[in-house]
């Protein structure tokens, strides 16, 4: 049977998020898109970041969130709360689940809506060829026969220097910026490439058959 501290056990991850509590909405809804952008996930409020429940005032905290999610996603996302009591302190948590309605946005800092994702415990911000794997997912994505010159050419130079960022691949290849964007977008959907997003970079690979 699953408790609050079996939860907290598991320590912060893609699917789990701890908070001491929520002091701007706008943030916050950052977490949840970027849970409703990957595999859904968990937020835990009234736990500190080292694990240490603190408790706070349910209706306090589910106020911030339900603003997060109606002023500061768009689309509007959907959760499930539930009030966890440990050691006569209160914790709250907000599950999303993974949205079918890629990407959903929130404001950054400087209040500009971009599109954020979950990698291992950090929320990030999606990249251009993410953004287009999406919209390509929801388009026919047969991979052909047989590659053409460009095709084969940007495989190798991943294969020659993988681990490798986008941009060294627009220096080291002749093709158009642009060409070699939508290649790699190919590529990911084909399942010939996988891409890493992490806080060093997004770095791509060869997919090891």
């Amino acid at each position: 049977m699953e408790t609050l501290k079996s939860i907290i056990q598991q320590g912060e991850h893609q699917q789990l998020d701890f908070k001491f509590r929520i002091d701007d909405a706008k943030k916050i809804a950052r977490t949840l898109s970027a849970f409703a952008n990957t595999d859904g996930g968990r937020l835990l409020i009234g736990v500190k970041d080292n694990g240490k429940i603190t408790g706070i005032d349910p209706s306090e905290e589910i106020h911030m969130i339900d603003a997060a999610v109606d002023m500061y996603c768009k689309p509007k996302l959907s959760f499930q709360s539930r009030v966890w009591q440990e050691d006569m302190r209160l914790v709250l948590e907000i599950t999303v689940q993974p949205t079918g309605e890629k990407p959903v946005s929130s404001p950054d800092e400087e209040g500009k809506w971009r599109v954020y994702v979950r990698r291992k415990d950090h929320t990030l911000l999606a990249n251009k060829i993410l953004l287009n794997v999406w919209k390509q997912e929801k388009k026919p994505n047969a991979k052909p026969e047989k590659f053409g010159d460009e095709e084969t050419h940007l495989l190798g130079l991943i294969a020659e220097n993988e681990p490798v960022t986008l941009s060294k691949l627009y220096r080291s290849s002749k093709l158009p910026k642009n060409r070699i964007d939508h290649l790699m977008v190919l590529f990911i959907c084909w399942k010939l490439i996988n891409m890493e997003i992490s806080e060093q970079g997004t770095f791509y690979t060869t997919v090891i058959d």
